[in-house]
């Protein structure tokens, strides 16, 4: 079996770090809430890094 991936996210309000599989996050442009703060912005604007980024548009297609 697999493993399964995970990107990291940052929110750029609150600043909470986490991890999801990108099987369960929306498509890059899309938008995402941040399940703390609940602030509002492209999936895209969550990744931590640019390779998260990378991964999740991968991971998605």
């Amino acid at each position: 079996m697999p493993n399964e991936a995970y990107v990291q996210l940052l929110c750029p309000d609150c600043s909470k770090h986490w991890e999801e599989s990108p099987k369960d996050l929306p498509k890059p442009e899309k938008n995402y809430d941040c399940p703390d703060c609940g602030a509002t912005y492209r999936t895209s604007e969550f990744m931590r890094t640019e390779r998260d980024l990378e991964n999740l548009k991968q991971l998605q297609s």
